[in-house]
């Protein structure tokens, strides 16, 4: 075996020099994943969240608290019979400590759509909105590209009849591609893209939120938690919920 001059073994000095090789990287990519996730700590657009029950027990003070998130859309119906069982609870302490909220609903292509409309009206009362709703459509459905385009069309003409609004269209930037393209003409898009680049749409539509991470933290909230922002120019106003 040999020995330094201190009189440790070469090997183990080579072990520790691995060990700290690894946590040096490790470390940095913390670093990295920490400045990418919490990106509204080094910037200055406005930033907000989207929430549903399976964030479980929200302190919703401390949330408040936190001067860099503005907004947060909250879960409140999917499909033809399926309600947030937190929604009711989130949307009150989320606007008794001061953020704007909105509510969304996640679109099923097979079920009807005045059915789905119903059950997002139980739970969205106009009275509660502060921002538009949104529509978040993620899969097909087992709907071809046309199909699935004229059920969603006739899901937002209902939509917008009942609460005279223009909803915002969420989904990801992979789905909007292969289904959506020059479909949404004159609805606003919220895109998901998690990584650190920007979504860019196949048709060059404008972007007005980017959702950037669903592996978020804030205080308050014990697990991950989806952050956005907005893009470009784009302001809370253009969202204002019309009473």
């Amino acid at each position: 075996m040999l020995f330094l001059e201190f009189g440790v073994p070469l090997q183990t000095m080579k072990v520790r020099r691995l060990i700290f090789t690894i946590t040096a990287i490790i470390f940095s990519v913390s670093l990295h994943a920490q400045y990418y996730i919490q990106c509204e700590d080094t910037c200055n657009h406005i930033h907000g969240l989207d929430m549903s029950h399976y964030q479980g027990d929200v302190w919703w003070e401390t949330v408040g608290a936190n001067s860099k998130m503005y907004y947060v859309y909250l879960k409140a119906s999917e499909g033809g019979d399926n309600i947030d069982r937190r929604y009711l609870e989130n949307i009150t302490l989320a606007r008794r400590y001061g953020l704007k909220v909105g509510s969304y609903h996640c679109y099923r292509p097979p079920r009807p759509q005045a059915e789905q409309v119903r059950n997002f009206r139980t739970q969205c009362r106009p009275q509660d909105q502060d921002l538009v709703p949104m529509v978040d459509i993620e899969t097909t459905g087992g709907l071809g590209r046309r199909e699935l385009c004229d059920s969603l069309h006739k899901f937002l003409y209902l939509l917008e009849r009942t609460y005279h609004q223009k909803p915002l269209i969420y989904t990801y930037e992979s789905f909007y591609n292969n289904y959506l393209t020059n479909q949404l003409n004159g609805y606003k898009l919220f895109i998901a893209k998690y990584n650190n680049t920007a979504p860019v749409l196949r048709d060059g539509r404008d972007i007005f939120a980017w959702q950037y991470t669903s592996k978020g933290r804030i205080n308050g909230v014990s697990g991950y938690v989806d952050k956005s922002r907005l893009m470009g120019r784009h302001s809370m106003r253009e969202i204002r919920y019309r009473h």
